[in-house]
């Protein structure tokens, strides 16, 4: 399978700033071929690049006043081979987070899905979140989390993917989200999808069922939305301009969500 992907953020930094952009494809995707660049106001600005947990590639840039655009291209040939895991990446995603309140939503978790395990489990997790919410766009602050989600049954793709991981965390499942490029998604942007722990492996879990699974890209991953953001102000102050992305592939195969996929 080849996956050609891009984005482009245009932003205006009014003061000078500190930025973490994370949009590069997960640090073990095989790219053929990749381009990062860094502008303001036309000229290039470099950047260091960090790498956090599970390959995600970090940005930061530091820029004065002027128009920033930051721009990525990659295209990745062929499946990417599951990550090893880590013992303590099936503690920490069992953890409450900031927009993952599994404690919360504990006996929420039990009613509706307890005695399911495995496969069976994610399969009713993601069928259940993707009928009891609205996708509609604009709909939640940045600050909802899982809870609140539910309380006003309509959200993103990540209000969608905070509500699964703190459901399977209520259930003892290690969840966690990642952000992914997503050919086949439209409108197009930046997804969020949720990965589960079952049977040995990490497993995707999207209840928007807006894009086939198995064509996904992993950028970043984390506990929640604070983790995986393409872009952090650290200091400074921006004007948010634009934001392009494209993700397609050269074949989008079917996606039966009853069975479990994996991310690559």
């Amino acid at each position: 399978m080849k996956r050609d992907v891009g984005a482009r953020i245009a932003l205006t930094v009014t003061e000078p700033a500190e930025l973490v952009f994370s949009f590069a494809v997960a640090a073990d995707a095989a790219t053929s071929a990749e381009d990062i660049l860094f502008s303001l106001d036309g000229a290039p600005v470099e950047a260091e690049e960090l790498v956090d947990a599970h390959g995600t590639r970090l940005h930061r840039v530091k820029a004065g006043t002027g128009s920033l655009v930051a721009s990525y291209t990659a295209t990745v040939e062929g499946r990417i081979p599951p990550e090893d895991v880590d013992p303590t990446d099936l503690i920490r995603y069992l953890r409450p987070s900031r927009y993952c309140e599994s404690d919360t939503l504990g006996p929420t978790a039990a009613a509706e899905f307890g005695g399911l395990s495995g496969g069976a489990l994610l399969d009713a997790v993601s069928s259940w979140v993707g009928t009891r919410l609205a996708y509609v766009s604009g709909s939640s602050l940045p600050t909802d989390g899982a809870a609140r989600t539910l309380l006003a049954r309509q959200g993103v793709c990540r209000d969608y993917a905070h509500l699964c991981v703190a459901l399977l965390r209520a259930r003892n499942v290690p969840a966690r989200l990642v952000s992914v490029y997503a050919p086949g998604l439209d409108p197009m942007d930046f997804h969020a999808v949720a990965e589960a722990y079952v049977e040995g492996g990490w497993h995707v879990v999207d209840a928007t069922t807006l894009a086939p699974r198995g064509t996904m890209l992993r950028i970043a991953t984390g506990r929640d939305a604070s983790d995986t953001a393409f872009l952090t102000t650290i200091a400074g102050r921006i004007a948010f301009d634009g934001l392009e992305v494209t993700a397609v592939a050269d074949a989008l195969p079917g996606d039966d969500i009853t069975k479990l996929d994996r991310l690559g």
